[in-house]
């Protein structure tokens, strides 16, 4: 038995969600159950308040404060863009899937029902891995990234040329590659961006990072699982483009220097996923990717 959520912080999607259909219904599940939902005042007009009467606006910025949980509808795309904010403040967060895979999310549309299971404490929690990423320059750290639920992605920003980057893991050296960019993968993220570069699907249970290249120009280079206890490092190499982009989950870039290195470990916090379902990692992987 987990704690009764009492406060949901709602993250309904405009795209995909037209009119707010499934925004509304999973409001009117919730309309009898003893849980405040608050929702983005910017759409005070557009959802109202006629499908339930628990329900609180307020500014955006302002939806996780005292919440419970997180309740977020979209792909799995939306699940990343707020699972830094809910890491950081300790939030458990629930995904109801309107995208193509939705393999973050747990609930479908046709399982709303579930929701009603928050306010009795009738799920689980599963953690899942983060990573702090920071950039040093020089031997000093000029910038530290969001927190990375998925991947951490090195490449040129600009046009498709190649990067030059070396890798080490607790100090110690371990490859180099030359490649379009590189690809620094939680399990999590070993089922996005990774995986189509030609990266493992991981079990998210289990500790590791993966190093993958994209378009690499060797036929020696191929991912690498390494332990997240030791601080990994991706070195710049390349002298000739000066176009090479860090970015973090799809949402946060830096422009990376020669000589900049790029640390990755795990992050303290990990994000916390509700989870209703008792069927598992590979059943989920087996519906959702198609065999």
């Amino acid at each position: 038995m987990q704690k009764k959520i009492q406060v949901i912080a709602v993250f309904p999607n405009a795209v995909k969600d037209v009119g707010f259909r499934i925004t509304k219904d999973a409001m009117a599940v919730l309309a009898d159950e003893p849980v405040v939902l608050r929702l983005p005042a910017s759409l005070q007009t557009t959802i109202g308040t006629d499908c339930t009467k628990n329900v609180v606006f307020c500014a955006e910025k302002a939806l996780l404060d005292g919440a419970d949980c997180a309740l977020v509808l979209g792909g799995d795309g939306s699940v990343i863009k707020i699972a830094s904010d809910c890491t950081e403040r300790g939030i458990p967060l629930l995904g109801i899937n309107l995208g193509r895979i939705g393999y973050l999310a747990e609930v479908e549309r046709d399982e709303l029902y579930l929701l009603t299971r928050l306010s009795r404490g009738e799920y689980r929690i599963e953690e899942r891995m983060m990573l702090s990423i920071c950039i040093e320059r020089d031997g000093k750290t000029i910038h530290k990234m969001p927190l990375a639920l998925n991947e951490a992605v090195i490449s040129n920003g600009a046009i498709a040329r190649m990067v030059e980057l070396a890798v080490s893991c607790g100090g110690h050296p371990v490859t180099s590659f030359h490649a379009d960019g590189v690809i620094i993968a939680t399990p999590t993220g070993s089922t996005a961006y990774s995986m189509s570069a030609g990266g493992p699907i991981i079990d998210p249970s289990l500790d590791c990072l993966c190093i993958t290249p994209v378009c690499a120009h060797s036929l020696s280079a191929r991912p690498i699982l390494l332990s997240p206890d030791s601080p990994l490092t991706i070195e710049n190499v390349c002298q000739r483009e000066d176009n090479t982009y860090l970015t973090v989950d799809g949402k946060e870039n830096y422009k990376l220097l020669y000589g900049d290195v790029v640390t990755v470990r795990r992050a303290a916090a990990s994000t916390r996923m509700i989870r209703f379902h008792e069927n598992g990692f590979y059943t989920v992987l087996s519906r959702k990717m198609g065999n």
